[in-house]
């Protein structure tokens, strides 16, 4: 996965290149837009998959599409502020979790219910098909949705070893979502809700005592190198989150049809699965730092694996029974997911 992502980066990054080598230099600024995130520009996810799709769209619309981007909430705001920030107009593109404003958007939490994800990229498929499907016209019709993905296997970082639910007891352990959120708290922790930004500093002053993560963002939140234990489980994810790219919609709807169709040829499905992809290839330099300082990286086997399943199983059936509460038919939307995850 490591030889994909470099491959992949290389070769948006060279046909952004060719076309704006090739692009007329009489071309006007048709649009600024102004893309909004929440980590650092150096972070994986910003350098291998956002800045590359926005120089490619750059270059393939002649310079008339220009993106001002805004990495580490630069614009101002919190986290769970980025939706509504792209639907008021303040960013006219973000991407963020559906995830940090609980509740909002309940379908896209499917993905992050524990032991669900096989790999990123099967994930990131599975999930724009439902949001096609289920979401762009209900809980996401505010927004146009460009992508949806996830990132790689989430496992835990934590200043003393677990391997057990039972080891979990008294930790404070911060979790991304609703749904990781009430996981851990299943699995025996005190869930300490934050966005990643705030990892870091949480970590080292004591505020968590643990965090969920996939190994790709560990180096942005320094995370290696202020707990060195990383309990892994392997070829069963405990879990992942979901993310979205959206545009504002009346900006989109108000581009030139020309522009509009360059925007679409570089957003929906196939993206979606290339940004999970690119997501998890990302984690394998992260984990050789933790292995090269020296770290504990703990790889449990399936009937350790099957002891956390089992304990991790109410927060799947709190899940359907909030959906059964909302109207939704959870276990219908459960079963598609593994359906199409196992495709």
């Amino acid at each position: 996965m490591t030889n994909f992502l470099g491959t992949a980066a290389r070769g948006i990054l060279a046909a952004a290149l060719a076309s704006a080598i090739t692009a007329s230099a009489a071309y006007a600024q048709d649009v600024v837009l102004k893309f909004h995130q929440f980590l650092p520009a150096q972070a994986p996810i910003p350098s291998t998959i956002l800045v590359p799709w926005m120089e490619k769209i750059e270059a393939e619309s002649g310079g008339r599409i220009k993106f001002e981007h805004y990495p580490a909430m630069q614009l101002g705001g919190k986290p769970g502020e980025l939706i509504d920030q792209v639907i008021e107009g303040v960013a006219d593109v973000v991407w963020t979790l559906p995830g940090y404003t609980p509740g909002r958007f309940p379908r896209t939490e499917v993905i992050e219910l524990p032991f669900m994800m096989t790999n990123a990229e099967a994930a990131s498929r599975t999930l724009y098909t439902l949001g096609e499907k289920y979401m762009f016209d209900t809980e996401l019709k505010d927004v146009k949705v460009l992508a949806m993905f996830t990132h790689g296997p989430g496992l835990i970082h934590s200043k003393d070893p677990i391997a057990s639910p039972a080891d979990l007891a008294g930790v404070k352990l911060r979790a991304p979502t609703r749904v990781t959120n009430n996981m851990v708290t299943a699995l025996g922790a005190t869930a300490v809700g934050m966005p990643v930004p705030q990892v870091g500093e949480s970590l080292s002053k004591g505020v968590i005592d643990a965090t969920i993560l996939p190994w790709e963002v560990t180096e942005a939140v320094k995370s290696s190198e202020l707990v060195h234990n990383h309990t892994e489980f392997p070829g069963a994810p405990l879990y992942t989150s979901a993310f979205v790219i959206a545009m504002n919609k009346a900006v989109y709807e108000g581009l030139p049809d020309d522009l509009r169709a360059i925007i679409d040829a570089n957003s929906g499905l196939e993206f979606s699965a290339i940004a999970g992809a690119a997501s998890e290839a990302a984690d394998g330099g992260p984990r050789q730092k933790a292995v090269d300082l020296g770290n504990n990286i703990i790889e449990l086997t399936p009937e350790q694996i099957a002891e956390w399943k089992a304990a991790a199983q109410p927060t799947v059936d709190s899940w359907l029974a909030d959906m059964t509460a909302a109207g939704i038919d959870g276990q219908a939307l459960l079963d598609e997911a593994r359906a199409l995850m196992a495709q």
